[in-house]
């Protein structure tokens, strides 16, 4: 397993109900190379947010073995060198969205203290600015829309500054418009910070456009059926988007996907 790599082997998990056993995860095998973004694709069910779970050290597998840089989730988690962005912002209401970025920057300097950390902070500023937050740094939650407290949840990951990062469908409770900018907007910030991202999403078009490459997984008990190939160029401007080779891309992850789910015509 290298050190510069993500390695899932042989991953499984599974769950006691009682007297019975779900299977959520079979013998998961993957690489994820660093400063990649990599999506896991696929409807509900199939144990894309367990596989994410698993990687952040929040749920451990029942079989299998995981490495993130040569460390295991546990060791990652102590030397803070994962960031979780969930699906609601969950920002502290009485916090400025400065401070509020600025909080898990603060416990992980005492944490660095403790386990000698190497993560490497980004300038809150600078992050907030780049997300389109700069006019806002002293405004209360409350008083910003849904889409610009989601932003400020993703600044809050890229200032911890650790390498990985983990997004759990973080645009799934806004309107298709606003999630069409920031995912520009997350994109932006990216290409210049290059985090590794493992992002899980349901929307092939948002698989598409944001990933190198999109892991496409089976239903339950969940598989990766297939690893595709985001090979269109960066950065993804709208004209990317708009093209004959973006179009064919989506329909090609949800051919992959109908067929993992026995659902081909």
């Amino acid at each position: 397993m290298q050190s510069s790599r993500i390695v899932l082997h042989k991953l499984s998990k599974t769950y006691k109900r009682g007297d019975s056993e779900v299977r959520a995860l079979v013998d998961v095998n993957a690489t994820f190379e660093e400063g990649e973004f990599i999506t896991l694709f696929g409807p509900s069910g199939c144990g894309k947010t367990t596989l994410l779970r698993i990687i952040a050290g929040l749920e451990s597998q029942s079989e299998g073995d995981i490495s993130l840089f040569g460390n295991s989730p546990a060791q990652a988690s102590r030397l803070k060198n994962i960031a979780w962005v969930p699906q609601s912002s969950a920002l502290l209401p009485w916090l400025s969205i400065r401070n509020n970025v600025l909080l898990s920057e603060f416990v992980n300097k005492r944490a660095d203290r403790i386990v000698g950390s190497t993560r490497k902070a980004e300038d809150p500023d600078e992050v907030l600015a780049d997300l389109g937050l700069a006019d806002f740094k002293a405004a209360l939650p409350a008083q910003l829309s849904g889409g610009m407290r989601q932003r400020a949840a993703i600044a809050r990951g890229f200032v911890q500054g650790a390498p990985l990062m983990l997004m759990d469908e973080p645009f799934s409770a806004l309107d298709e418009l606003t999630r069409d900018s920031i995912r520009l907007r997350l994109l932006d910030v990216w290409e210049k910070h290059r985090k590794t991202v493992v992002f899980v999403t349901h929307s092939a078009f948002e698989a598409v456009m944001l990933s190198d490459r999109v892991v496409v997984m089976t239903p339950r008990p969940g598989r990766i059926h297939s690893i595709v190939d985001i090979n269109l160029p960066r950065p993804r401007t709208r004209e990317v988007l708009e093209s004959r080779e973006f179009e064919e891309k989506v329909r090609e992850v949800k051919h992959i996907l109908r067929e993992g789910w026995g659902q081909d015509e």
